[in-house]
């Protein structure tokens, strides 16, 4: 590290910034809190100490995950006020090879656990450090960060993909969704979904979306019903078929001209979650359905 420029800094940099931006956006679920954690991150490297370094990816993971802590605060304030159902922001994966199982609703059982049980779970679980190297970037005892990966471990095990499907298929059932949902095809819609389906959908208060999940099979067709009344005056138009956070899907431009995610949890061939991203804050990021 002896005599590192701020030009060769930000050239070592600039390799681990996707794997800090995985971190920090698990943590978060947030795109944008992530890219703004990262270039912070950014910021605090080259002001550091450099040439005391000797793992650069190992500090820089610290510091991450250190600042997405102290976020994780401040958002627990944000969502007891939101308005209606939170949903993480969608990332659509731009290439298959790059789904792992940090799915959705995965995603959404770590929002139950303390920030450091999430810290401790995804460093150790998802991105292999071993506990010594957890202990070190959250601060606590190894013994103690085994506790907390064991607990968010039990809270999180029945979010995990119980049933692997090939991903063909997985693309195959959402595309006969969205074209049963769309064109008023019940049949068909109610033949794809499991009899305890559960609907999420986050408008974030911007836009009309259910504020409360809608729970069982008879329940979601009739919001399916409704919805494609609204289908039959303005039909959506599909932008492509993706894996959102690792479930597959679509990208839709909506009615009113705003796109939309729609991810699909499936178990054993049947449609068990379907999750519905309205709020256009958390659709900024996508460009033609794509997040790179």
């Amino acid at each position: 590290m002896a005599g590192m420029s701020k030009e060769d800094a930000a050239a070592a940099f600039d390799p681990l910034r996707p794997r800090l931006i995985r971190i920090a956006y698990r943590m978060l679920g947030s795109v944008a809190d992530a890219e703004d954690v990262v270039q912070e991150s950014f910021l605090r490297w080259l002001d550091a100490d450099r040439e005391a370094v000797r793992e650069p990816e190992a500090y820089l993971r610290r510091v991450v995950t250190r600042l997405c802590l102290d976020q994780l605060k401040s958002a627990r304030h944000r969502r007891e006020t939101y308005v209606g159902t939170w949903l993480p922001e969608p990332v659509v994966e731009a290439s298959e090879d790059a789904i792992d199982d940090v799915t959705l609703p995965l995603m959404l059982a770590l929002e139950r656990l303390s920030p450091l049980e999430r810290a401790a779970f995804l460093l150790h679980d998802v991105f292999g450090l071993d506990f010594e190297e957890v202990a070190e970037t959250i601060e606590r005892e190894p013994a103690a960060c085994r506790q907390l990966a064991s607990r968010a471990r039990g809270h999180v095990r029945s979010s995990r993909p119980r049933f692997d499907m090939p991903k063909e298929r997985g693309l195959e059932i959402a595309a006969a969704f969205f074209a049963a949902s769309r064109t008023g095809d019940m049949r068909t819609l109610q033949s794809l979904l499991a009899a305890d389906v559960v609907v999420h959908a986050d408008g974030g208060g911007k836009r009309s979306a259910v504020t409360a999940p809608v729970v069982g099979v008879d329940d979601v067709m009739q919001l399916q019903a409704r919805l494609a009344r609204i289908f039959a005056e303005r039909m959506s138009r599909l932008v492509r078929y993706a894996f959102i956070n690792g479930l597959p899907g679509f990208v839709t431009v909506e009615g009113d001209e705003e796109l939309q995610t729609t991810a699909l949890h499936i178990e054993d061939g049947k449609i068990v979650g379907i999750y519905v991203m309205r709020n256009p804050d958390k659709l900024r990021h996508l460009d033609g359905g794509t997040v790179h």
